[in-house]
């Protein structure tokens, strides 16, 4: 930093951005004080100008220019360009070393697709899986005493999206802005996020737990302190180990996705998906299975269960609060954890009361694939909005920014900007992809239901109504969080995933419903 008293300065230079404004630079009197080596310093630029009337009855003050240096500003571009070789170049050589802001991502859809779809097609299969096992597990002793585990299903599922995927994206936005570029940086943003997810894991499970029983209780009258300590247990421990497993993929994904040039945004929220439904249900149906059998012999096991993880809390809080961002969010960022586990716990009563019907047993393969699609798609989208945010927010920002008017459906899906085309290019994935998994489920003839003509039109009817409604509360939501200084990374996903599960199982009991009451009834497939 070099730093020329008033007196030293002679000149003020008009100083012009890439975007056609002009700024005052100052220049300093002595040219030997100027670095004669190009590029190795910056002028930042003056907002005002000051009173040089007054400079001879005042002590002189010192002008101050912030000069940085090189390799950290080409570091910082070259994270917030992601990718050098679509940079656009200025036209003006004589404006190499101003501090421009960073321009929009230029990618083409086709780009956008062939990054997207191999995730894409990895998640929806993990979502196939998963609903082949709980097409199993439906019909489980477990499932069909305590019917209340079908409540923890969403709610548990939801957790990639409330946990995992906000991991994935404060991440990814983390290494795209070059927060993660050293050793040390690096592994104590990991440590700090571990950390972070296993603490909201444990009181997730819990609520996610006393959901159930509240929701389980109130239409029928009938507790029982047995099943309550039961699905207690289950939903922690199963939360607990999910996180983990899930976290340590996740980071393995975002450092592997920046040293081989792939954008983490498009690939690390899908896989999280793939791997997150099929992993978290085939926990959830295991331990409760075992604790339900416990009940029988054993008293104590299920409340020292509930207690071992509930210990382990203090320990993860005391790990995460030494990092400043997960700081953060331990303190502030249980809003949107909470109320996001209970609108998926909406959606895991309207499965529950579906799927308990026999008529409607179909319905349990599909809910995992619907769910996860919606909410894969609507994750990469958030994600990448709220990048993009980061990227190309000025460096000074205004204290109360003008009220941003909500979006049109128009704006959201047919703008010229990088976000409408990644809202068109995913929307586009929806109907394809659901029809690769619902011919993967019947060649492995699992579900009850016959895939007829009238039920795929139906059931991409919800898919799609489901995916356009959540592209288009990303488009609002996460620059409405942004306008009010809430970091979407950390907001926004959880809403849009759990809206994602409340909505494609609400759409698709509503489907099952109408399938019945036309008469295209089909149960027997698959038993």
């Amino acid at each position: 930093m070099q730093i020329f008293p008033h007196s030293e300065v002679d000149m003020w230079g008009p100083f012009h951005h890439s975007n056609g404004s002009v700024h005052p630079v100052i220049l300093p009197n002595n040219p030997e004080e100027v670095p004669q080596t190009p590029g190795e310093y910056e002028l930042t630029e003056m907002t005002s100008i000051p009173d040089r009337s007054d400079q001879e009855n005042e002590r002189p003050d010192m002008v101050v220019l912030d000069c940085r240096a090189n390799a950290k500003g080409q570091r910082e571009e070259d994270a917030l360009l992601e990718n050098a070789s679509q940079s656009n170049e200025s036209d003006d050589t004589s404006t190499d070393q101003s501090p421009v802001p960073p321009a929009p991502l230029k990618e083409t859809s086709f780009s956008i697709g062939l990054q997207v779809l191999f995730p894409f097609l990895l998640a929806g299969f993990g979502t196939v899986a998963a609903g082949m096992v709980l097409d199993i597990v439906q019909h489980w002793t477990v499932f069909t005493e305590v019917t209340e585990v079908f409540i923890l299903v969403p709610a548990l599922l939801g957790l990639k999206g409330n946990l995992e995927m906000t991991l994935a994206s404060r991440l990814s936005t983390a290494a795209n802005i070059g927060q993660m570029d050293t050793a040390k940086d690096m592994w104590k943003m990991i440590m700090g996020n571990l950390a972070l997810i296993q603490v909201q894991a444990t009181v997730v499970g819990f609520l996610a737990s006393i959901a159930a029983v509240i929701f389980g209780w109130i239409p029928e009258g009938n507790f029982k302190m047995g099943h309550a300590v039961l699905l207690c247990a289950s939903s922690v421990a199963t939360a607990f180990i999910a996180s983990l497993l899930l976290g340590l993929i996740m980071i393995g994904v975002i450092i592997a996705s920046r040293k081989v040039g792939i954008n983490p945004d498009n690939v690390a929220t899908p896989i999280a998906a793939s791997l997150g439904d099929l992993i978290t249900l085939a926990l959830l149906a295991g331990i409760s299975t075992g604790l339900y059998k416990e009940l029988e012999f054993n008293d104590y096991a299920n409340p020292m269960v509930c207690a071992f993880f509930v210990a382990l809390t203090p320990i993860w809080v005391l790990i995460a609060r030494r990092t400043p961002s997960t700081r953060e969010v331990l303190y502030s960022g249980w809003e949107p954890v909470i109320i996001a586990m209970a609108i998926s716990s909406v959606g895991g009563l309207i499965l529950d009361k579906t799927v308990s019907n026999p008529n409607f047993a179909g319905m349990a393969v599909f809910t995992p694939v619907i769910n996860g699609v919606g909410g894969n798609l609507v994750a990469v989208q958030a994600s990448r909005i709220s990048t993009y945010l980061h990227m190309n927010a000025l460096p000074i920002a205004e204290p109360n920014p003008a009220p941003r008017k909500c979006p049109t459906p128009w704006s959201t899906f047919f703008g010229s900007g990088v976000n409408a085309r990644s809202a068109r290019v995913l929307f586009l994935l929806v109907a394809p992809g659901h029809l690769v998994f619902l011919y993967t489920i019947n060649s492995m003839q699992g579900g009850h239901t016959t895939l007829t003509s009238v039920f795929i039109a139906f059931y991409l009817a919800a898919a799609l109504l489901q995916v356009v409604i959540l592209l288009y509360l990303a488009d609002w939501m996460v620059n409405w969080m942004w306008h009010r200084g809430m970091d979407p990374d950390n907001f926004s996903i959880p809403y849009l995933t759990a809206l994602g599960d409340l909505l494609g199982t609400g759409f698709l009991a509503l489907c099952f419903h109408i399938l019945w009451l036309i008469g295209d009834r089909d149960t027997d497939v698959g038993d």
